[in-house]
């Protein structure tokens, strides 16, 4: 009776985690086409880190959470922030300065397993986000594939099919329990 009930409850959670790898699976291949790039989660954005510049603070393929910046003028030394660099390419470093010259801010940035300093000065209004210290590792790759036509397929797909095939098996064994009783009043009942 005991392992009934153990199969039962490890047969619920089976089900619960598949259902929500398909609705996180879902939710990242959505949110990746609506936002144009990376998904956003609570009003935090999430980016993809394509380079080991700021090792060991995060590294390639991980995924940072950072918020949108309201006022650049509020961004201090040490702060990692995501800015935009002149060629539309954004990038996550970290400010080693802040200089305001003619009334504009700027930040001289520097990624921390970078020997030199950034070559360019960083406009205050070409700051986007900063950094949130939160950091999933591999997470990256798996959005860069959920980006892609194929990857975008089988991260619906999968969770779906693995969601239908696992409840096949359960009916399946539903109906066998159910059908177990019968047989052994029939053999029962009869005459010796």
């Amino acid at each position: 009776m005991a392992t009934k009930k153990v199969l039962k409850i490890v047969s619920s959670l089976i089900t619960w985690i598949l259902f929500l790898l398909l609705i996180f699976m879902v939710f990242v291949v959505i949110s990746s086409k609506a936002s144009g790039g990376e998904p956003q989660f609570l009003g935090y954005q999430l980016k993809t880190v394509l380079s080991g510049s700021m090792e060991p603070t995060f590294k390639t393929g991980s995924i940072i959470a950072v918020e949108p910046i309201e006022d650049p003028a509020a961004l201090k030394k040490g702060d990692v922030i995501t800015y935009m660099q002149e060629g539309g390419e954004l990038v996550t470093h970290r400010i080693i300065e802040v200089m305001n010259q003619n009334n504009q801010i700027m930040f001289q940035t520097k990624g921390d397993n970078n020997e030199d300093l950034d070559s360019q000065l960083v406009l205050s209004q070409n700051v986007i986000a900063k950094y949130t210290d939160v950091t999933i590792p591999y997470l990256g790759y798996l959005i860069d594939f959920a980006k892609s036509s194929k990857g975008m397929a089988i991260l619906l797909i999968t969770p779906g099919v693995l969601l239908i095939l696992y409840s096949v098996v359960t009916i399946r064994g539903a109906l066998r329990e159910i059908d177990k009783p019968k047989t052994e009043v029939q053999d029962t009942g009869k005459p010796a």
